[in-house]
């Protein structure tokens, strides 16, 4: 590493972290008054990606690393949902992750691009189990909103639902369809359904 300037690392560091207050603008169409960060979906986005990488055979730490980028670029042009995809187009990641890394040492700066390009061109294995996470993650999040009483949050549940193209993908959606929030720790707990 030596004497490398990673003023632009740092300066990306402080950058990612606004993706923790960034919330994610959708879930306002539904009438969630605080809804989910980005770094928050991307979090459970990376685990969900893991696991279904593992069930269809793909590489999982590759899955979670992709899905921990996917809305990175978040932190320049805010999460635009899909009502204001028709007004504005929210910038093209893999233009938006250049700018963010240009200044960046070769090493990370091609790697960090290399991963969005990976991500965005839903060609490999991982791509699309990280994709499928993302709407997996993006569903699950909807039916905890419904739990709550955001009924509205059904379309984003349908259409997540209906979005998800892997083997795994697609039977952990019907399992989680089938099940309520709490379910996990009454099962924990040992207690009877």
């Amino acid at each position: 590493m030596g004497d490398q300037d990673l003023t632009d690392v740092a300066h990306f560091l402080w950058e990612a972290g606004t993706l923790k207050a960034a919330r994610r603008t959708g879930w306002w169409m539904a009438g969630v008054r605080d809804p989910e960060s980005v770094a928050e979906h991307a979090w459970r986005t990376s685990v969900i990606a893991s696991v279904i990488a593992t069930l269809e055979g793909a590489d999982a730490a590759r899955a979670a690393h992709l899905a921990v980028w996917h809305d990175s670029q978040e932190t320049r042009t805010g999460d635009v949902n899909h009502l204001g995809k028709k007004y504005a187009e929210p910038g093209d990641p893999v233009a938006v992750t250049a700018d963010q890394t240009a200044g960046m040492p070769e090493v990370l700066r091609s790697a960090v691009r290399a991963v969005v390009a990976e991500y965005e061109a839903r060609e490999t294995p991982e791509a699309i189990c990280a994709r499928d996470a993302d709407k997996l993650e993006c569903m699950l999040q909807g039916l905890e909103y419904k739990a709550q009483g955001y009924e509205a949050a059904r379309r984003w549940v349908d259409n997540s639902r209906a979005r998800i193209v892997t083997e795994s993908g697609r039977l952990l959606a019907d399992q989680l369809l089938a099940q309520a929030p709490l379910d996990w720790l009454r099962a924990a707990m040992g207690e009877r359904g």
